[in-house]
């Protein structure tokens, strides 16, 4: 099990369990972390923007071009931080257990 630290957007600390190989996504979604995940992790509707804290941000794969492209998209609704990720994006498993996310404002 892998272990999420999350702050929802009205300020909740919460710790989420989750199967290993599970979209952080999907469990933020399933937990009503205010992550919608329209696009059901398609890297097409930014519904899924965290922000993740800055020492897990090295420690996760880099951006990729579509999930880049779409963050951009985003930038003229709300704020982007070096942290900002799609959490479709976001695998949890061994390497990611324990990430700490904020959930980013809704565009």
């Amino acid at each position: 099990m892998a272990q999420v630290h999350v702050t929802t957007r009205e300020g909740e600390v919460r710790t989420l369990e989750a199967e290993g190989g599970s979209p952080l996504m999907e469990v933020l979604r399933d937990a009503s972390t205010g992550v919608e995940g329209t696009c059901g992790g398609m890297c097409s509707c930014g519904t899924c923007h965290v922000y993740v804290v800055d020492e897990w941000v090295a420690r996760l794969p880099e951006r990729s071009e579509d999930e880049a492209m779409m963050l951009e998209a985003l930038e003229d609704f709300v704020e982007l931080r070096p942290g900002s990720r799609l959490a479709c994006q976001i695998v949890l498993d061994d390497d990611t257990s324990g990430i700490t996310v904020e959930i980013a404002p809704a565009a």
